[in-house]
């Protein structure tokens, strides 16, 4: 497990989850056990009662050995930290426990065909009756959907409120008769994303979390750890891909001293390499404030803008780097790392979409962080 491996021996637990690799479920299993898949969490919900400088603590210590992450989940990096703020001690030792324990993969419904960016004009309908809440509606993007066996949902339940008065935060079982899934397939070839179309779905109202019409509070907290989630680049592990100097000097070329010939090449690089340090700098200056109790500033709305865009202009310069190498779509003629990059660079364009475009992220900063008028 200190040797990266391809995409499909990723762990992501539920309960159609597999081990390609028997080393992951023993791995998986040494986690759970210690509560380390959720290390900050309460040990009576299946963390590891850490706080947040021992957990980073913990976090660095395994990079640094190249450990492979033994659980993926949105389930514990989304939900779980809305659910340990806003819901019951019910629902905190109903659900909390097998999202540590990765027994139950979660997706999350909060894009819509009419409401992606403006994500609070979402249309979803719910009505309560009796016991339950019966929702009618459709999300889109859902993130690997079609293997969930719960989502996170936001659903308007006061069509008459002003539009974030009107939400609410419910949770249900992708095996509730009315819920269909029919994935996306992307330009890279992949379908993570789905379709969900919900067409009366009857939910306990048990399972709202927080008040019923205050769901975009709920919301919010979730879409704050999703974006930090995503502005961390995937290449954060320089040992685990080939570098962009290394890149460079095996198809553009490099003199007797490895130094790459191409003088505007090198600059390039160098200043890709210099963005990437800022970017980790500010992520550890913003973990570093919460750890001391504060609240970071205005920095902190910069992270998801800087780090989608930054990745996508690193994973753009490794695939030019590759020249025709870098045309390849299948492994016949070209080889598997190499349409890899490529097919990497295709999804990186989402990455300025998925969790609020760029474009909303700028009028935020605009707004809450610099104080600009409308």
């Amino acid at each position: 497990m200190r040797v990266p491996g391809p995409e499909d021996e990723d762990v992501w637990g539920g309960s159609r989850g597999i081990f390609k690799h028997p080393d992951s479920r023993a791995w998986y299993d040494a986690m759970v056990e210690r509560g380390w898949t959720a290390p900050t969490w309460p040990v009576e919900y299946g963390g590891a009662g850490l706080g947040t400088a021992e957990a980073r603590v913990l976090d660095e210590e395994l990079k640094a050995m190249g450990c492979r992450i033994p659980l993926k989940s949105l389930g514990i990096w989304l939900l779980g930290p809305a659910l340990l703020e806003f819901g019951s001690d019910e629902q905190k030792a109903r659900f909390l426990p097998g999202i540590a324990r990765g027994e139950t993969r979660w997706c999350q419904g909060y894009s819509e065909p009419g409401a992606g960016s403006d994500l609070a004009g979402l249309s979803t309908k719910c009505v309560r009756d009796g016991d339950h809440y019966v929702v009618d509606g459709q999300k889109v993007w859902t993130s690997h959907a079609d293997k969930a066996d719960w989502c996170f949902c936001l659903v308007r339940t006061d069509p008459d409120a002003p539009k974030r008065n009107g939400i609410s935060f419910l949770l249900f079982d992708m095996t509730t008769p009315g819920v269909s899934v029919r994935p996306i397939e992307l330009i890279s070839g992949a379908s993570p994303f789905c379709e969900t179309f919900l067409e009366d779905v009857r939910v306990p109202v048990a399972n709202l979390i927080g008040e019923e019409n205050r769901g975009w509070t709920v919301a919010k907290t979730v879409l704050v750890h999703e974006r930090t989630l995503i502005s961390k680049l995937r290449d954060r592990a320089p040992e685990q891909t080939e570098s962009l100097e290394d890149l460079a000097r095996r198809h553009v070329g490099a003199d007797d001293d490895g130094r790459i010939t191409d003088a505007i090449l090198r600059d390039r690089i160098t200043q890709a390499n210099m963005d990437f340090e800022c970017n980790r700098l500010l992520l550890r200056r913003i973990q570093d404030v919460r750890e001391a109790g504060g609240t970071p500033g205005a920095e902190a709305l910069t992270l998801k803008l800087y780090g989608t865009e930054l990745a996508q202009r690193i994973k753009a310069l490794k695939v030019e780097l590759l020249g025709h190498d870098g045309l390849g779509w299948e492994p016949q003629g070209f080889s598997e790392g190499h349409v890899k990059l490529t097919r990497e660079w295709l999804r990186s364009r989402a990455n300025t979409i998925e969790g609020g475009s760029s474009e909303i992220q700028r009028n935020i900063l605009a707004k809450r962080g610099l104080g600009l008028p409308d």
